[in-house]
C-alpha cells in the first residue's frame, strides 16, 4: 500500500534533540534503515534545542553524507514542545512525522503509519503499551494526569499517547493556525479533530544517555495541558466561594433562631471555632486567587506575542546546492 500510493508524496520527519550526542548517530542509522525500503520522498529535519554537548557537531557530520537532512539550530533550550513546533514550521511535506531521537520511538513503525495515512487518516497517533515496565511513580503520575485532564478538559486526550505521530498536510495547516504560546501538542492535535487512528507500540530501550524530561518539565507540561484546555479550576474556585456563602447562611439562620426564641444567653463565642472558620475561608480564598493568578499569568504571556522559539541558524545542503547551481 505504501509503495504504490505514496511513491510521489513528500514525507518530512521531525526529530527534536537536546543533548543526544550519544544516540544521534545510531538513531540516524536506524532511521535510514527503516526508510530504505520505502519509496516516498523523505526529508529529515533535526531540531537542535540548544544542546550543550556535541549533538550539533554530529548532526552536521551526518548532513555531509545525507543530503536529505535539514538542521534547525535554536538559539537556546526552549523545551521539547517548542522544538517540535520549530520543526513543524519548517515542514513542507504532504505528510509529517514527528518522533524523538533517543530510540524509544521505533522508526520501523513509519511504514505502518504511512500505510494508515494512505487509507485516508489525517492523524496517526501512537500509544505506548509498556505500563508494566514503567517506574511506579511515573505510572501513577501518568495515569492521574490523563484521568484528571480528560475529566476536566473539553478535549479528550488519548491516554499514554506520545509525540510520535503522523499528520497530513491539512492537519498540520490546522495545527499551525493555533497561535498560542503555551503548547501542549497532544491536546492541540486532539482539539483539531480530523480522521484519527491509534497505533500501539512497545518502546525499545533508549540508545544512550538519560531522559531529559525532569520532574519540573513534566509538571510544567501538565500545567500547560490543564490551564490551556480547561476552565474547571476557575469554576472550582467559584464553587468553593459559593459553598462558604451557603455555610454562612446556615450559620446566620442558626444564630437567628436563638434571638427569636429568646435564648441568647446560651450563645457563647468560641475562639477556636472562629479561627478555624477564618483559616478555612482564608485558605480557600488564597487558592482561588492563586488559580486566577495563574490564568492571568498565562494571558499575560499570550498578549506579549513573544515567539515560541528563536532560530539561530538553519543548515540545509539542498538549499545551498540550489543557490550554487543558480
Amino acid at each position: 500500500m505504501v509503495e504504490t500510493e505514496l511513491n510521489h508524496e513528500r514525507v518530512d520527519i521531525i526529530i527534536p534533540l537536546y543533548n543526544e550526542a550519544e544516540a544521534v548517530e545510531a538513531f540516524h542509522e536506524r532511521l535510514c534503515a527503516a526508510l530504505g525500503g520505502l519509496k516516498a520522498k523523505f526529508h529529515i529535519i533535526y531540531v537542535d534545542d540548544g544542546s550543550t554537548d556535541d549533538t550539533l557537531t554530529r548532526l552536521r557530520a551526518l548532513a555531509g553524507s545525507d543530503r536529505r537532512l535539514k538542521i534547525v539550530e535554536l538559539s537556546r533550550n526552549f523545551g521539547h514542545q517548542a522544538a517540535l513546533c520549530a520543526g513543524l514550521d519548517q515542514a513542507e511535506g504532504d505528510y509529517i512525522i514527528s518522533m524523538d531521537g533517543d530510540g524509544q520511538h521505533p522508526p520501523a513503525l513509519i511504514a505502518e503509519m504511512l500505510s494508515m495515512a494512505s487509507q485516508g487518516f489525517d492523524v496517526v497517533l501512537t500509544r505506548r503499551v509498556d505500563e508494566d515496565k514503567l517506574p511506579l511513580f511515573k505510572k501513577i503520575t501518568s495515569s492521574l494526569f490523563y484521568q484528571l485532564t480528560n475529566r476536566i478538559a473539553n478535549t479528550r486526550i488519548t491516554p499514554d499517547s506520545s509525540d510520535f505521530r503522523l499528520l497530513s498536510r491539512r492537519a498540520l495547516d490546522a495545527l499551525r493556525s493555533m497561535p498560542e504560546y503555551h503548547r501542549f501538542l497532544r491536546g492541540m492535535v486532539a482539539w483539531i479533530g480530523f480522521r484519527t487512528v491509534i497505533l500501539p507500540f512497545q518502546p525499545p530501550p533508549r540508545i544512550g544517555g538519560q531522559s531529559k524530561y525532569s520532574l519540573h518539565k513534566m509538571v510544567t507540561l501538565a500545567m500547560d495541558a490543564v490551564f490551556s484546555f480547561s476552565l474547571v479550576p476557575l469554576y472550582a474556585g467559584v464553587s468553593v466561594g459559593g459553598l462558604f456563602l451557603l455555610l454562612a447562611l446556615v450559620e446566620a439562620v442558626y444564630v437567628l433562631q436563638f434571638w427569636i426564641t429568646g435564648h441568647t444567653s446560651t450563645l457563647a463565642p468560641g475562639w477556636s471555632s472562629l479561627m478555624f472558620v477564618l483559616l478555612v475561608v482564608g485558605g480557600s480564598l488564597m487558592i482561588t486567587l492563586g488559580i486566577t493568578g495563574i490564568y492571568i499569568g498565562y494571558i499575560f504571556q499570550e498578549v506579549k506575542h513573544r515567539p515560541v522559539y528563536l532560530v539561530r541558524k538553519i543548515y540545509d545542503q539542498t538549499e545551498e546546492q540550489k543557490e550554487n547551481n543558480a
